[in-house]
């Protein structure tokens, strides 16, 4: 009843973006943090911009099959998926599934063979329901477009032995690396201020020891879904030596960091986030069981509260259908139809804080689906 709302490739997939100018990226899921911040609407995420020779077809349908994998990527959280059978397939045939194509030319700076020339740029636009349609036929979750944040800290040491944090606003290259990777994921980052008030709940001293409950005691004023928090050494031999640590849903994980180009030493733990969140909040495919939960909600007093809740259900990517079950007053009940387990439901719910979850009492009752209570606080 959803009508009745009113409302190799893979590493080539990562090359052009770091190729490609600033201004012809897709745009920056980079977010210079604000406070009470929660779950992000990630744009996008069907889309892919890279550089191309010409425009014959050769190149432009490799360019596809370049930009297909990229989608992929960011919607299933890593390259993982570009493994599995029936892939390759879709990638060679990946101009079935373009909606739309754009090119833009910007200077290229001049360099030793010759003078300041054009750079062209492709950008692809796949349709998503067929994407959706390609990666439910082939068993693989679809991670959607409300995504969780991540609240980036950092420490780094100095040559002289001095700590400090890492500041978007200091360590350019740094932040443009960590931005570029976790747009290839899709991946929402958010940065501390480093005000008065970070430091003195956060010193370097105790980041650096990635003080778990100091972290999080910083991290409060954010309202971030998860932190990564790792630190920097570089040796005297050129290694990037260091621990990071994440935090999420309440537990803690640690895993060292070594490489000898700070791109690698950026992107690897990036990887790993993006992978557990996506493992996490990753949708079933269309081959799933589906059940079926009632979902009360209380606090509805208005017609635009109607409306606003049918087109917030309708966009949460579990819910495969849904009818109205009743309607007294200032209460709402839906009858939902969920892919996979009820409990991602409650989760992904948890994500946006439109939904306050209220104790149910009676889900014990002969007869009934199971019961999700909340009040709605848009």
């Amino acid at each position: 009843m959803r009508g009745m709302t009113v409302l190799s490739l893979k590493r080539w997939l990562l090359q052009p973006l770091r190729a490609l100018p600033q201004c012809l990226l897709v745009a920056s899921l980079l977010m210079v943090c604000a406070p009470s911040a929660s779950a992000v609407q990630v744009e996008g995420l069907y889309s892919h911009s890279l550089s191309i020779v010409d425009e014959s077809d050769v190149a432009r349908n490799e360019a596809y099959s370049a930009a297909l994998a990229a989608v992929i990527v960011k919607l299933t959280g890593g390259v993982v998926a570009l493994e599995l059978p029936g892939v390759d397939d879709a990638l060679d045939q990946a101009s079935d599934f373009v909606e739309g194509v754009s090119y833009a030319s910007t200077p290229s700076a001049a360099g030793a063979n010759g003078p300041e020339s054009n750079q062209r740029s492709i950008t692809v636009d796949f349709s998503r329901g067929l994407v959706d349609a390609l990666l439910g036929r082939l068993g693989i979750p679809i991670w959607n477009s409300n995504r969780p944040s991540v609240l980036v800290w950092m420490a780094q040491q100095d040559a002289d032995g001095q700590r400090r944090h890492l500041d978007p606003e200091r360590d350019l290259e740094a932040v443009r690396l960590l931005e570029a990777f976790a747009r290839t994921r899709g991946l929402p980052l958010l940065f501390p201020l480093l005000d008065f008030e970070d430091r003195q709940n956060l010193s370097e001293s105790d980041l650096w020891d990635l003080r778990a409950d100091q972290i999080a005691v910083a991290s409060q004023r954010y309202g971030a879904d998860s932190i990564l928090s790792g630190r920097l050494l570089s040796t005297p031999s050129g290694e990037l030596v260091g621990l990071w640590q994440f935090q999420f849903q309440g537990e803690v994980r640690l895993f060292e960091g070594l490489a000898t180009e700070l791109a690698d030493y950026l992107e690897a733990p990036l990887a790993s986030v993006a992978e557990q969140l996506s493992r996490y909040f990753a949708l079933p495919s269309a081959l799933a069981t589906e059940q079926f939960i009632r979902l009360r909600v209380d606090g509805i007093r208005s017609l635009g509260d109607y409306a606003a809740l049918l087109a917030y259900v309708t966009a949460i990517g579990v819910v495969a259908d849904f009818s109205l079950a009743s309607l007294d007053a200032e209460r709402l009940e839906l009858d939902l139809i969920v892919k996979g387990e009820g409990t991602k439901l409650s989760e992904l719910i948890a994500l946006d804080r439109d939904l306050l979850p209220i104790d149910t009492l009676n889900r014990g009752e002969v007869d009934a689906p199971s019961l999700l209570h909340y009040r709605w606080t848009r």
